[in-house]
């Protein structure tokens, strides 16, 4: 039995906008993600993933991102981070005002040199600059390292490769890791031989999961690392929207109401408004063309 007044409370972090809407095949008008924003921000989340910058072209999705920062109502309390996928990135995410800084990295050389363009240790050493000047900035970091527990193309991924990349990146300053579940095949039993792993060269605090739902496993998966390791840590995204380029047929991120509803079921305290979600998911389910595919979506509230 859970007892969730022994555990922290869950953080989420809503990718919806960024990450999610970049899977999307219907590219979402300007209006439309700034009204997606907006309403998120007013559904008590306290972190939102808001966009993406990078000085190479990016998809439709997110090459409007400076204008997304410069519309959206932004609510106090409310931490708006945003992407930088290279330095030009991050002079327009700093530009931009954003609350923090993201960065990419892999754990899995393959997917890696596929999905960056670089190995392993020249996409970190890429990545210090950026480091350093948002720290000088004094703006708090983020890497989101993928293929943390499956890649496409190598299979399984090690615990100790994932840490030594983690290990790296502490060391150049940065202070939180976001560990993804790429193709979305993580069961809680991968969830514990890597935080077993990892959370004795890291804090808990500092660890989040990115869990996609391809095997219908990302909930049980993030209830595992809170019940029994402590990690309040995790990424969402409202309607269960995203994906991933490189692996097609990946299911979407783990759904923010759905992840929201099974840590309230558990007694966790979730200061989150679930008609504000699904009122955010739906109008945005009209934009794009299809229903959104969480489980809470194809709920009514009275």
């Amino acid at each position: 039995m859970i007892d969730a007044t022994s555990l922290p409370r869950p953080r989420f972090v809503e990718v919806g906008p960024g990450d999610g809407l970049r899977h999307e095949p219907a590219s979402a008008p300007l209006e439309a993600k700034v009204a997606f924003i907006d309403a998120l921000s007013e559904s008590g989340l306290r972190e939102i993933a808001a966009g993406a910058f990078s000085g190479a072209p990016l998809g439709s999705q997110l090459a409007d991102s400076a204008e997304v920062f410069e519309n959206m109502k932004r609510k106090e309390g409310v931490v708006y981070s945003a992407l930088a996928l290279d330095e030009k990135g991050l002079d327009a995410a700093l530009a931009a005002e954003a609350d923090k800084i993201e960065f990419l990295c892999s754990a899995s050389e393959t997917y890696s040199q596929r999905s960056l363009g670089q190995p392993i240790a020249h996409r970190l050493e890429l990545m210090r600059p950026i480091v350093g000047r948002a720290r000088k900035a004094k703006l708090p970091l983020r890497a989101c390292v993928s293929a943390a527990f499956h890649c496409p193309y190598e299979g399984a991924v090690r615990p100790e490769a994932v840490a030594v990349v983690v290990e790296r990146l502490r060391a150049m300053g940065v202070g939180e890791f976001s560990l993804g579940d790429t193709i979305g095949r993580a069961s809680p039993l991968d969830v514990r031989l890597l935080l077993e792993s990892l959370l004795k060269r890291v804090d808990r605090e500092q660890v989040f999961l990115h869990l996609h739902d391809t095997y219908g496993m990302a909930v049980a998966g993030a209830l595992t690392a809170w019940s029994e390791y402590g990690v309040s840590g995790f990424d969402c995204s409202t309607g269960g929207i995203g994906g991933c380029f490189y692996a097609p047929g990946v299911g979407g991120n783990v759904a923010t109401e759905d992840l929201a509803f099974a840590f309230m079921a558990c007694g966790a305290s979730v200061i989150v408004d679930m008609r504000r979600l699904k009122s955010a998911g739906d109008a945005l389910a009209l934009i794009l063309g299809h229903p959104m595919p969480s489980h809470l979506s194809k709920m009514k509230y009275g």
